[in-house]
């Protein structure tokens, strides 16, 4: 299919961004034969100079920048490109681009992004009053603002410290904590959640939402290999049917449209599960979805052309990646380029 897709988050990096998987799984389907515009928010992004993930790179304002600046610099590109679809892929800038998605749709670009009251009935400083609600087992969660309110908590160490988009960290001791704390705020801001400490093996879906409480698909890894950030490193698909029966729970209470990830810890005594985290965007491990027989970003950008796309049925486990580093080669020129004109 010949269309121009635009997708932000190609910072394939020691945390990489989920945009090249998505770039990679849109690839993954045969009938695509379009171009890809990659959004940087940094020079320095890998993807950028990968061959052969985006055909043309372009330098966007900050997601902490007016959306009428972002607007209008995304509609600078579509002048050229006549992008067909946008997909935002990070956490931090989704919000702005659910506020832009109507401006954005005038001028020809199509989203499909949850609805902001979704997107906020998943955030980390109110997921457990929302599992509450809805039958879900969670850890206790309680959002702060100052290093003094966990002082006066009564905690069982160890914690997690979250940042409410990014960043987490485990804290044994109330001075780990308050590290934690400044550490995250200073970057991201307040407020900052604590969350109780489960001790069990952790398990993640990716899945993709129709908006309407269907889930088009569904694919469980557990993984194999972390880095010192936690992320996966390698990971392999699985079967099991109380993961993806949580998943599907969670994008019908949502009514959520779009990709997610769910984060779900078991504990190690009772093989409990718990709900950690709902992260509102592809994972950057999302390639193995398409690789066993999933493939949730291309019908992601059929969904956003309006499409009927049919549920995904079965999946193939026992699929596994693993990532490797190396170096991408580029000229200078190619840097100069970027940074005096803007694109590449």
């Amino acid at each position: 299919m010949n269309l121009n897709i635009a997708i932000t988050g190609i910072n394939a990096t020691d945390n990489p961004g989920p945009g090249s998987s998505v770039v990679r799984g849109i690839r993954f389907n045969k009938e695509f034969n379009g171009r890809i515009v990659g959004l940087a928010y940094d020079t320095m992004d890998p993807g950028i100079y990968q061959k052969g993930l985006v055909d043309i790179t372009y330098m966007i304002p900050y997601p902490s920048q007016d959306p009428e600046a972002i607007f209008e610099r995304i509609k600078q590109i579509n002048d050229i490109e006549k992008i067909d679809v946008l997909i935002p892929t990070l956490d931090a800038e989704l919000l702005t681009y659910i506020s832009l998605e109507e401006k954005l749709k005038k001028i020809g670009i199509k989203m499909f992004l949850p609805t902001k009251e979704s997107f906020n009935m998943r955030s980390k400083n109110i997921l457990a009053e929302f599992c509450e609600k809805n039958g879900i087992s969670a850890p206790k969660t309680i959002s702060v603002s100052s290093v003094d309110e966990i002082y006066k908590m009564e905690l069982n160490y160890p914690v997690y410290v979250k940042g409410i988009f990014y960043d987490a960290y485990i804290a044994y001791s109330y001075s780990e904590a308050a590290a934690a704390f400044y550490k995250i705020s200073a970057k991201w801001g307040v407020p900052i959640v604590i969350q109780e400490f489960i001790n069990g093996e952790e398990f993640d879906v990716v899945a993709l939402g129709d908006g309407k409480g269907a889930t088009i698909g569904a694919v469980p890894m557990k993984k194999m290999s972390l880095t010192e950030k936690k992320k996966a490193w390698a990971g392999v698909s699985i079967d099991n049917k109380n993961l993806i029966d949580i998943t599907k729970k969670l994008v019908k209470a949502l009514k959520w449209r779009g990709p997610m990830e769910a984060e779900i810890m078991v504990d190690h005594k009772s093989s409990k599960m718990y709900l950690i985290e709902i992260n509102p965007r592809f994972p950057a491990w999302s390639i193995l979805a398409p690789w066993s027989g999933q493939n949730l970003q291309y019908s992601l950008v059929e969904l956003a052309l309006g499409k009927n796309v049919e549920p995904f049925e079965n999946y193939k486990h026992g699929k596994l990646f693993i990532r490797y580093s190396m170096e991408v080669m580029a000229d200078i020129k190619d840097l100069e380029q970027l940074v005096m004109n803007g694109f590449l």
